[in-house]
């Protein structure tokens, strides 16, 4: 129990509002996560896999109705609408309050409540912060356990008078005496509530047990709220990849990297180069806090200590690290399950097993069975320290040299360019996202789904003071001292609809062009939007790409720009009205000006 006479009101409180039938107090200990862990499997709750492919690790199954973030049911509750800006679902804290009261009421009868101190980032960092989720989920305690540092230790903290974010989470199912509790209780869809009130520090989620709707640490603190929390003291909460990069003369580099999903981040944080004595090494996947210290140099730290990762199109040839990651001590959530007891999901290998248990649970045969096996929403969650590209800083804060945007984006943008300055390099940030395919049933084929920063469903407050926030970076430092900002696009593709760029370990040639332009080399040529790679000064060496791709790559077209040019203005139109921030006025009429000139 702890001493903190906050903390023990509060734990009072929820025990009283929810009615649970145990308490449980998350130690952080190895034998207290497999206790749990085998409790789960002999209730049928959780898949033990072959302990000789897949040691010490699980396959959860959830419920169909319960397989991803919700955003419609995801709200950020302010006193004035304004503050959670045109971007989120606002919901007063006076009306919010008393209805999610009103669910919680005896919500956890029949089942245990777990108490779990948590540290987003090493405990006592100077960039960590610290919660408290209380939970009435047995799975949410184990992955909490992985992707978190939790237990005594930090409860340790919390006694010594450290502030922490309440984390309140039911899954929203009690059990009366006798009632069969299902493999995976969640509540319907029109009664989950993923809540978060940042006037006090606090996250109320109802009725989901899965992924960032559940692990509180995750999206719900790590970038909604502390976004707010950076945005009070002067730092940023990011979706974003760090990777440290050395190069073939022991020179090492930090960069940053956000993309929206589906378009490579954890393929990007765990790249193996192709270029002869490069090394990369992950430092995290999914999320970066950065500060500027005395220096006048940005630095970031990664807050989590584990991978919530998409199974989907992970494979030998796209990121072996990450399949080297996920060998043991993994829990694995609606992914297929084979006759051998391991998991399967879609392109893990060449070769499509003829029978499998799918994520519902029911047998799956090739060229028989209709639906996929898995889930493509399919997850992973593993220790970092699993992972066989960790950087051995990944506990510490680094020097960031550069910051990656990049979207999905089949014409118009290059493969890679770099701003002219910060100011412009958010300005890029702000026009990020990816085009919408035919694989989405969606109208709007053809037209780009902007999002931000890959922040459009985490900032956790209005997005017009989201980017004056960052504006606000430029006057702690310097366009000298901060990061060079750059903006990747992969997906480039030809005349015949064919990704021209190879991708994967040949990215590594594009980070290597980053990191000279990050020391001032001549690599460049001036375009209106940016600088892009001088072609005979980028390392192509042993690389088959025609001269004509090449060209396609870097094309800057005036014409195509200009329709660009209009569906930017239209989308700040429909995203901040009369709001839009100076910065990116002034960005996008001297763009204007640029192309007027040639």
């Amino acid at each position: 129990m702890t001493k903190n006479t906050i903390l023990k009101e509060w734990i009072e409180e929820i025990i009283d509002l929810c009615s649970p039938d145990n308490i449980i107090f998350w130690e952080g200990t190895k034998s207290q996560y497999d206790l749990l862990a085998d409790d789960l499997v002999k209730k049928g709750k959780a898949i033990r896999l072959n302990p000789q492919k897949r040691p010490n690790s699980l396959l959860f199954r959830s419920d169909p109705s319960d397989v991803a973030r919700v955003e419609k049911r995801t709200f950020i509750s302010t006193t004035l609408e304004r503050d959670a800006g045109p971007t989120n679902n606002w919901i007063s804290p006076q009306v919010l309050k008393p209805l999610m009261i009103n669910l919680y009421r005896n919500c956890m009868t029949g089942r245990t409540m777990y108490v779990i101190p948590f540290s987003m980032g090493p405990i006592g960092h100077e960039f960590s912060k610290i919660g408290v989720e209380i939970t009435d989920s047995p799975y949410v305690a184990l992955n909490m356990h992985i992707m978190t540092r939790t237990g005594k230790s930090v409860l340790h903290l919390i006694d010594e008078g450290a502030e922490f974010v309440k984390c309140l989470h039911s899954v929203g199912y009690p059990l009366q005496p006798g009632q069969i509790d299902p493999e995976w209780p969640c509540a319907p869809m029109e009664q989950k509530y993923i809540s978060h009130f940042p006037e006090d520090n606090m996250i109320w989620s109802y009725g989901s047990g899965y992924g960032g709707n559940a692990l509180l640490g995750k999206k719900c603190f790590a970038l909604r709220i502390a976004s707010n929390q950076a945005r009070r003291e002067g730092w940023l909460a990011e979706h974003m990849l760090i990777l440290k990069l050395t190069d073939p003369n022991g020179k090492i580099n930090y960069v940053t990297g956000a993309f929206p999903s589906a378009c490579g981040k954890t393929n990007l944080a765990m790249i193996n180069p192709s270029l002869k004595g490069w090394k990369a090494e992950t430092c995290g996947d999914d999320i970066a806090w950065m500060h500027v210290k005395e220096d006048g140099r940005l630095y970031a730290i990664n807050p989590e200590n584990g991978f919530f990762g998409v199974t989907s199109g992970t494979s030998e040839k796209s990121n072996p690290n990450a399949l080297e990651t996920v060998r043991s001590d993994t829990i694995f959530t609606n992914t297929a399950l084979t006759d051998d007891m391991d998991i399967w999901w879609e392109d893990l290998t060449d070769e499509v097993p003829d029978h499998l248990i799918d994520w519902h649970g029911n047998h799956w045969y090739k060229g028989v069975s209709k639906d996929r096996p898995d889930h493509a929403n399919a997850r992973f969650t593993a220790p970092l320290t699993n992972c066989p590209s960790l950087a051995k800083e990944y506990e510490e804060a680094v020097p960031v040299s550069a910051i990656l945007f990049g979207g999905r984006r089949p014409t118009t943008i290059p493969l890679i360019h770099q701003s002219f300055d910060f100011n412009h390099g958010i300005f890029i940030g702000s026009i990020m996202g990816s085009e919408i395919t035919a694989a989405t049933i969606d109208e709007n084929i053809g037209k780009v789904r902007r999002d931000p920063f890959a922040m459009l469903p985490f900032i956790g407050y209005n997005i017009a003071d989201y980017v004056n926030h960052w504006a606000t970076i430029l006057n702690q430092s310097s366009n000298e001292l901060l990061p060079k900002i750059f903006f990747v696009n992969w997906f480039r593709k030809d005349a015949n609809n064919r990704y021209i760029w190879p991708g994967f370990g040949e990215n590594s040639r594009i980070l290597k062009w980053i990191l000279e332009r990050t020391e001032g080399a001549e690599n460049y040529i001036e375009t209106p939007i940016g600088f892009v790679p001088d072609i005979n000064k980028l390392d192509l060496s042993n690389l088959d790409i025609s001269a004509e791709s090449l060209n396609t790559l870097f094309a800057v077209e005036k014409d195509t720009w200009l329709k660009e040019i209009q569906s930017i203005e239209n989308y700040y139109e429909a995203t901040y009205g009369g709001n839009l921030p100076e910065v990116l006025q002034n960005q996008l009429h001297n763009l204007k000006l640029r192309f007027d000139e040639i």
